[in-house]
């Protein structure tokens, strides 16, 4: 089949997608409730009945992620970097492939008005499944490959949810191909999972921990007296989210880690000087951030903290700060790396008020 013949080909993908025959639109398992990074375990439907595989492999998330498969909380600090929007998994065996596969076009193939174009693209999809017909670099097959029931599966697109833009949610429109158990899928399917992927997805669904910044003085504070500002060590254990598909012949994981390494205070106000003056608390050596306040230090500058130069008067100034996260994965096989860092922020409520005075 010639390249120019390809567009045919699509447009009975679009059609098979109206079946709900291809795309697998709910790829994540229901995820546990946030653990804080100690882990965690989901289940995953699927296994094989004794003729072949019959799972859709379904992405399952561990560690410390958002309850019920929702988005996390971190925030990429690239804003020009975003998780996949769609990519191919494996989806199922032949046998239960061909059920599904073939009661669909059957389905459309016999709906009113099923002609001309759409029903010759079709006609072309049944082929290719059936009938060996194919073209340059995707083969067709013979009976949907079922003499090679529980040797592999066939692989299908997946939509990312939490995309939402759908042009690109919809952009992996590629037939489902077929993968042999151990085999990795054809260099042309670049949107094939990979642990990279998987890794990304992790990050999508990492629940950060609150944390609240430990203030002196706390609440309320006073117009031009330092505002201390620290977080103990013990708030920067680091966080781990894990996402991994597991089917037979098929088994691929990466493990998302975030290391907290500074804490960016705004104050809430222009009128107010922060310390360091970038706003930025480096992480120390014993992993705190800042400095906890003690008796005798009211005449020094704190070196992590905020001075109010102007009062809040019947409000509260909403004191923002942001724990940035150094993000790295590693996954099977040995693979890993480093994706942008992240960013999660809490706003806490603080009173300035003017010093009193009293004159005699």
């Amino acid at each position: 089949m010639s390249s120019a013949r390809r567009p045919l080909v699509r447009s009975s993908v679009a059609l098979a997608l109206a079946a709900g025959a291809i795309v697998l639109t709910d790829p994540q398992a229901v995820a546990e409730p946030v653990d804080t990074g100690k882990g965690g375990s989901t289940d995953q439907s699927g296994g094989s009945d004794g003729t072949g595989i019959y799972a859709a492999a379904r992405i399952t998330y561990s560690g410390s992620v958002a309850a019920n498969g929702s988005k996390g909380n971190v925030t990429s600090a690239d804003v020009n970097w975003n998780p996949p929007p769609c990519w191919y998994a494996p989806y199922l065996g032949a046998k239960d492939f061909k059920k599904k596969m073939s009661q669909d076009i059957e389905s459309q193939m016999g709906a009113p008005g099923m002609g001309g174009h759409a029903g010759a693209a079709l006609s072309e999809l049944k082929r290719h499944y059936e009938d060996e017909y194919g073209w340059t670099d995707t083969p067709g097959y013979k009976d949907y490959n079922v003499d090679k029931d529980g040797e592999g599966m066939f692989w299908a697109a997946v939509e990312n949810p939490d995309e939402p833009d759908v042009l690109k949610r919809s952009s992996c429109n590629d037939l489902p191909f077929w993968v042999d158990n151990g085999e990795a899928p054809p260099p042309q399917y670049e949107q094939a999972i990979t642990p990279e992927i998987l890794a990304a997805l992790a990050y999508q669904h990492m629940q950060l921990p609150d944390a609240e910044v430990s203030l002196a003085p706390e609440q309320t504070t006073k117009v031009n007296v330092p505002t201390w500002a620290w977080l103990d060590k013990a708030v920067f254990d680091e966080v781990q989210a894990t996402a991994a598909i597991n089917v037979p012949g098929f088994n691929l994981q990466a493990t998302t880690t975030a290391r907290p390494v500074s804490l960016t205070l705004e104050p809430g106000t222009d009128d107010a000087v922060t310390y360091p003056a970038s706003g930025e608390c480096v992480i120390n050596n014993d992993d705190s951030i800042g400095e906890p306040y003690a008796k005798g230090k009211a005449n020094r500058i704190p070196p992590c903290g905020i001075t109010y130069l102007r009062s809040s008067g019947n409000g509260t100034y909403n004191l923002q700060a942001t724990i940035t996260w150094d993000i790295s994965w590693t996954g099977t096989g040995g693979a890993g790396g480093d994706l942008p860092d992240g960013t999660f922020g809490n706003g806490q409520a603080v009173t300035v008020q003017e010093i009193q005075s009293v004159n005699r």
